[in-house]
């Protein structure tokens, strides 16, 4: 399986929004909280730079996205 790309958080807030997720709410200026109407939520930490590739893990697992769906999304 291949790596995951590099991807910055305006980038996976858009992938997020096309599945169907919408911002609920932001914590402060630095994490912006997804959620999605079944349920599911994630957080993403909105600083310049890309999403380090565990934390990206960590909120595809939260989502319970497979990588290859967010490629397709990317």
């Amino acid at each position: 399986m291949p790596k995951l790309p590099p991807v910055n958080a305006r980038r996976i807030i858009r992938a997020l929004e096309r599945l169907g997720f919408h911002k609920h709410r932001q914590r402060g200026t630095s994490h912006l909280i997804m959620a999605h109407p079944d349920g599911r939520r994630a957080s993403i930490a909105v600083h310049p730079g890309d999403i380090p590739r565990g934390t990206l893990h960590g909120i595809l697992r939260d989502i319970r996205v497979a990588p290859d769906e967010l490629r397709e999304l990317l």
